[in-house]
This record gives C-alpha cells, sequence and structure tokens, in this order.
C-alpha cells in the first residue's frame, strides 16, 4: 500500500478510537429524599 493510504488509514483510526474513548460522560448521582408516609386513619366508632 501507498504511504499516503496508509496515513489516512492511521489517522482514521485515531481519530475512531479518540471519539469513541472519550464519548463516556461522567453520570451525576441525585439523592431525592423519599415522601413522608402518612399513618392510617385509626377506627374509633362510629361517632367518635
Amino acid at each position: 500500500m501507498s504511504k499516503t493510504l496508509m496515513l489516512l488509514a492511521a489517522f482514521g483510526v485515531a481519530t475512531l478510537v479518540t471519539a469513541c474513548g472519550s464519548s463516556t460522560p461522567e453520570e451525576e448521582i441525585v439523592y431525592i429524599d423519599p415522601a413522608p408516609v402518612p399513618a392510617e386513619p385509626v377506627y374509633t366508632g362510629k361517632y367518635k
């Protein structure tokens, strides 16, 4: 193969490795406070 073709192939592989290697963004962890759970109503009788 000619030197120009080898140089273009090497440049393409290097570009592909660089593009694929740095495309993983850092994930941001977000903590959310859980909603408070209300107490169940208690049966106290018919008219209380």
